[in-house]
C-alpha cells in the first residue's frame, strides 16, 4: 500500500500560483489575514481584490464575490455551505502550527478540527471569515516513516 504522505517528484520549473477564492468583506478579510502575519501585494490590490502573499511564488486573491463571478460561467458557492477547496499551509515548526492557529482563532476564525499529530505531522485547521478550510501544518521529513 502507498503512502499519501510521500513528497511527490517534479521536474517542473518554478511557477507561481494564484489561487482565488471569493468573499464578502474585502476589508474585513484583509485585516483578517493581516491579523496572521500577512502581508499583500498592493500591485494586484484594488477596490475588488486583495493579493494575499504567502511566498515568493505563492498568492490567494481574496476577490469580492462579484468580481469572482465575473471569471467562471458556474454559480459561486458559498464556503459556508459546502467546501470547493481546502488550502494547507506548511510551516516551519510544530509551535507555529499552534502560534498560526492562535492568530487565525483570535481574528475571528472558527476551529474546524481538532489537533491531529501524527509524530511526524501535525495539524491543525480553520475556517476563515467567508467559511474557507485553511489547514496549518509541519511535516518533519526526518522523522517520516519509511516503507
Amino acid at each position: 500500500m502507498s503512502n499519501p504522505f510521500l513528497p511527490i517528484q517534479t521536474t517542473m520549473p518554478t511557477s507561481s500560483l494564484y489561487v482565488n477564492l471569493p468573499i464578502t468583506d474585502l476589508a474585513k478579510s484583509t485585516a483578517f489575514f493581516t491579523a496572521l502575519g500577512f502581508s499583500f501585494n498592493p500591485k494586484f490590490t484594488s477596490e475588488q481584490a486583495s493579493c494575499l502573499v504567502i511566498n515568493e511564488h505563492i498568492n490567494v486573491m481574496l476577490l469580492i464575490r462579484p468580481f469572482f463571478a465575473g471569471f467562471t460561467p458556474k454559480p459561486v458557492t458559498d464556503a459556508h455551505e459546502s467546501t470547493p477547496a481546502f488550502m494547507s499551509l506548511s510551516v516551519a515548526s510544530r509551535a507555529e502550527v499552534d502560534a498560526l492557529m492562535e492568530k487565525a482563532l483570535a481574528a475571528g476564525a472558527v476551529e474546524h478540527s481538532p489537533a491531529k499529530d501524527h509524530g511526524f505531522m501535525v495539524q491543525r485547521g480553520f475556517f476563515d471569515l467567508d467559511g474557507h478550510a485553511w489547514e496549518i501544518f509541519y511535516l518533519n521529513e526526518a522523522e517520516f516513516p519509511q516503507q
